[in-house]
């Protein structure tokens, strides 16, 4: 990885993280116009970067939320309009919602669906047993509940709420509640799986 792929890596994920409190501090002296245009020079190319060069199946199914949002700061951008700006963690929740959801259909008995929990568990462990499966099922199912409430919180923000609302929900809180989410996760898990945390005998 060269020097100018980090460093647009490093600005994309401080752009994303810090969105909500671009996104308030540039609308009190710019335009919706001109926010967009940093935002998407900043995240674009390094998002784009980063979904050409991802090989994990649990990445690519994810690669509709960043693209998603290059799109809507581009309709913004193109019609200097705050509201699209304002819908972008809604649009996010709701692409995550669909691509968590997708994955926990059935299919056929010859075609087992994976989903999206065990698929970034097969990142780090390739066995799973029977109940780790569940587990991930189960928590895939979670993660959809959580999805659906933050998008649909995030959404009545943009309509009703003030903009110091907005960006405090979207900003702050919502990545705390994620921290809870995955905190609780892990403590569960290596509760319930003991095995996971315990090193492998030496050969």
């Amino acid at each position: 990885m060269n020097a100018w792929s980090i460093i647009l890596r490093s600005l994309a994920a401080i752009a994303l993280f810090a969105y909500p409190a671009i996104v308030y501090f540039g609308m009190s002296s710019g335009s919706p116009r001109q926010v967009s245009l940093v935002l998407l020079l900043v995240i674009a190319p390094a998002l784009i970067l980063r979904l050409r060069k991802s090989s994990h199946q649990a990445m690519r199914s994810l690669a509709a939320v960043p693209l998603t949002i290059i799109a809507i700061l581009g309709l913004a951008a193109l019609l200097d309009a705050s509201n699209y700006i304002l819908a972008t963690p809604v649009a996010a929740n709701v692409v995550l919602l669909i691509a968590f959801g997708s994955t926990l259909r059935r299919g056929k008995p010859d075609q087992r669906v994976m989903p999206m929990i065990e698929r970034f568990a097969r990142l780090q462990k390739k066995d799973l047993t029977p109940d780790m499966q569940a587990w991930c099922r189960m928590w895939t199912w979670l993660w959809c509940a959580f999805f659906l409430a933050n998008g649909t919180t995030a959404l009545l923000l943009a309509m009703w709420a003030t903009m110091k609302w907005w960006a405090l929900y979207n900003g702050l809180i919502c990545y705390g509640l994620m921290g809870v989410m995955f905190a609780t996760e892990w403590l569960l898990r290596r509760r319930r799986f003991p095995e996971i945390r315990q090193p492998k005998a030496a050969r």
